[in-house]
C-alpha cells in the first residue's frame, strides 16, 4: 500500500482497527474542482453524458488527478465457508466454494470473462475453505483473533500503484449473512432481508429468515451500536476481507467497485462506522436480491447498472468497470471547446 505506514500484520485486535479508521485520508478535492471544470469545457452540453461525467470525476478524485486512467484495473475475489450453511440455507452444498475456486483458477468462470474484455488482472483467494466460520446462529461466527486476521489478509490483497480495485465473493451461505449484517445493522425483521441467494425454495428462506431472527436474539448484546462487531458475530471471513481491502484502498486512495449484495453489505459496516468511510467506493449493480435496494438506500449508493443479475464472484464489478472505461475515454479524449473551434453556449447577460 501507498501512503501509509500501516501494516496489516501489525493489527492484532479489533480496537487498533477503530483508531485504523479514524484518520484514512480524504478526497483531492483540487483534482475534483480540476477534473469538473474539464467536463464543463468539453464539446457537449453540460450534464449530457450524465453519469459517465460523475464517474469520471468521482475517478478523478480518489486517484488525484485531472485525468485519471485505467491502465491497472484489479478484481480481487475472497473466498470462505461458512459455518451457517451445514443448516441447510443455500441451494448447493459447501464444496462448491472451492469447485468454484478451481473454475476461477482455470478461466471458467464469467468473472474471468468479464476480466478478459476490461483487461484487469484478477486474484483469487481462498480463506480456509476447509475450516468455516462457526454457525452464527449458535455462536459467534469469528473470534475476534480470526476476524482481525479476515480484515488483514483483505488489506494486505490491495497491492501499490492499482487505479481501481473491483470485489467479489464466493462462499455457500453468505447471502444468509450479507441478510443477518443488514439486520444487525439497520433494524427490522430477517424477513426484511432475506433473499433466496442460490434460488432456494420458500421453506429454505423461511429456515434463513428464522435463524437470522436467532442469531438477532444470541448476539444482540454483543452487536448492540457495534458494527464491527456484527461484522464478527454474523459475517464471514470473505466478508471481513472485503471490509479490510476496502480500508485499504481508502489508506492508498485508490476508487473501490463493489459487487453485488453480499459484497455491499460487509462494506456496509464500514458505512455504519463513519458515512465517508465509503466515498471512494460505488456499487456495481443492483442486485436481483430483495435486500438489496434497501441497503443501498441505506448507505447513499445509486448502481451503475441494473441488468437482473445476482451471481456475485466480482461478475458485477467488472462489468463496472467497463462502464468506467467508457467514462473516462469521454473525459480525457474528448476535445473541448477550444481545442475543437466550437462555440460554447451563450453566455446569460
Amino acid at each position: 500500500m501507498s501512503q501509509t505506514s500501516v501494516s496489516p500484520t501489525s493489527l492484532n485486535t479489533v480496537a487498533e482497527i477503530r483508531n485504523l479508521l479514524k484518520d484514512l485520508p480524504g478526497p483531492d478535492l483540487k483534482a475534483a474542482e480540476a477534473a469538473e471544470a474539464r467536463q464543463n469545457e468539453l464539446t457537449k452540453p453540460r450534464g449530457a453524458l450524465g453519469r459517465l461525467e460523475e464517474l469520471a470525476i468521482w475517478m478523478a478524485t480518489w486517484q488525484g488527478r485531472e485525468r485519471p486512467q485505467l491502465e491497472r484495473p484489479y478484481t480481487a475475489v475472497f473466498a470462505a465457508n461458512h459455518g451457517i450453511a451445514a443448516k441447510g440455507v443455500s441451494a448447493y452444498p459447501s464444496e462448491v466454494t472451492a469447485q468454484m475456486v478451481a473454475n476461477f483458477i482455470n478461466g471458467g468462470a464469467a468473472v474471468n470473462q468479464l476480466c478478459g474484455l476490461a483487461d484487469s488482472d484478477l486474484r483469487v483467494f481462498e480463506m480456509a475453505l476447509d475450516d468455516p466460520t462457526h454457525d452464527f446462529s449458535e455462536e459467534p461466527a469469528m473470534s475476534e483473533e480470526e476476524f482481525v486476521r479476515a480484515m488483514a489478509y483483505g488489506m494486505m490483497a490491495v497491492e501499490e500503484g492499482l487505479d481501481i480495485v473491483a470485489l467479489g465473493e464466493m462462499g455457500i451461505g453468505n447471502t444468509t449473512s450479507a441478510a443477518a449484517i443488514c439486520t444487525a445493522l439497520y433494524g427490522g425483521s430477517a424477513a426484511d432481508w432475506v433473499g433466496r441467494g442460490t434460488g432456494v425454495d420458500d421453506e429454505t428462506l423461511a429456515l434463513k429468515t428464522r435463524l437470522i431472527d436467532q442469531a438477532m436474539a444470541l448476539h444482540g448484546a454483543t452487536m448492540k451500536n457495534d458494527p464491527l462487531q456484527i461484522l464478527r458475530c454474523v459475517g464471514g471471513l470473505e466478508l471481513a476481507a472485503i471490509a479490510g481491502a476496502v480500508i485499504a484502498a481508502r489508506l492508498a486512495r485508490t476508487p473501490v467497485v463493489l459487487d453485488g449484495y453480499t459484497c455491499t453489505a460487509a462494506a456496509a459496516v464500514l458505512h455504519a462506522v463513519d458515512p465517508a468511510l465509503l466515498d471512494h467506493c460505488v456499487v456495481s449493480h443492483r442486485s436481483e436480491e430483495p435486500g438489496h435496494e434497501a441497503l443501498m438506500e441505506r448507505i447513499g449508493k445509486k448502481e451503475i447498472v441494473d441488468f437482473g443479475m445476482r451471481l456475485g464472484e466480482g461478475s458485477g464489478s467488472v462489468l463496472a468497470v467497463l462502464i468506467l472505461r467508457a467514462a473516462l475515454a469521454c473525459h480525457n479524449g474528448m476535445a473541448t471547446f477550444a481545442e475543437a473551434a466550437v462555440s460554447g453556449p451563450v453566455e446569460e447577460a
